[in-house]
């Protein structure tokens, strides 16, 4: 199992910040990826990697975080990302976690830990640079 998280701090209100991520559809857009269809909990996403085209199908499930999703669908064994709020003082800190484990058979030499965890950085950077402009709208 491979993990990569992110953290970032800025100005907000946690219960904004909260429902601008329960607003499934534009938070998961904010990743960048090319394609995302959101029905109730299920989400479907596509992205081009490269040469290679990756699509997943996720589930949001129950959890302590605010919001967590597992893939049903897709490259990996297993994928699971939880994002967590914590208040301070006038800030908000996110904090997403995504715990994966690729399916080699379906990957194979392709795709690897390494691209995986920098692709995935960049998507929950942009989801962050997307939720700070929505806290500094509001601000």
């Amino acid at each position: 199992m491979e993990t990569v998280s992110v953290s970032r701090s800025f100005e907000g209100e946690a219960d904004q910040v909260r429902e601008a991520m329960l607003d499934l559809g534009p938070f998961i857009e904010a990743a960048g990826f090319d394609d995302v269809v959101v029905d109730g909990d299920a989400v479907s996403i596509a992205n081009h990697v490269g040469l290679l085209t990756i699509e997943l199908d996720l589930r949001v499930i129950d959890s302590d975080s605010v919001l967590a999703y597992e893939q049903v669908e897709g490259i990996f064994e297993s994928m699971v990302t939880r994002y967590t709020l914590e208040e301070g003082d006038g800030t908000v800190t996110v904090t997403a976690t995504t715990d994966f484990a690729l399916d080699v058979s379906l990957v194979g030499s392709i795709l690897d830990g390494t691209i995986i965890r920098r692709q995935r950085k960049k998507e929950l950077n942009a989801q962050f640079d997307y939720l700070e402009d929505l806290a500094a709208a509001t601000a």
